[in-house]
């Protein structure tokens, strides 16, 4: 059994600065990704600038993401934002461990979220957030995606 929970997370763990691209806008962004509570928890927080546009005020996006290993010892994350939502995750890391991809749970009537960081250099992350209307649980599009940087 390894000592670190944390194993292959290493490159997404520390500070992000990055430019978003994509609806409903472009804006900066960063988050932070660290351990918490004695390493057993996974910890982003994520804070997205996005300014006006002619059909919309400026606004910001404030968000935490909490990862997790459930009993079963599978990882899980909970996501709660400043607009209101929350999303329960499951967590997969490829087996190559430079991809995390954050997928919800299948409801019928709601729509379903995916959220992948994936490793692009030793300093740089990619990441896309995507959702899949209701009834449609694999008709992802890409809702805002970017690309980061370490500090």
């Amino acid at each position: 059994m390894t000592t670190n929970p944390w194993e292959g997370w290493q490159f997404i763990i520390g500070e992000w600065i990055g430019e978003g691209g994509g609806e409903p806008g472009q804006g900066s962004a960063d988050f932070t990704f660290s351990p918490d509570l004695d390493n057993k928890v996974l910890v982003r927080k994520s804070h997205m600038d996005y300014p006006a546009t002619p059909s919309r005020p400026a606004f910001v996006h404030d968000d935490l993401l909490i990862v997790y290993q459930d009993f079963d010892q599978s990882r899980r994350a909970i996501y709660f934002d400043n607009e209101g939502h929350v999303i329960h995750y499951s967590v997969e890391i490829s087996e190559n461990q430079d991809t995390i991809t954050f997928l919800s749970e299948k409801r019928p009537s709601d729509p379903r979220f995916r959220l992948s960081y994936w490793q692009t250099s030793e300093t740089t992350l990619a990441t896309r957030f995507e959702i899949a209307p209701p009834g449609q649980p694999e008709a992802f599009s890409v809702y805002v995606e970017g690309n980061t940087r370490r500090k």
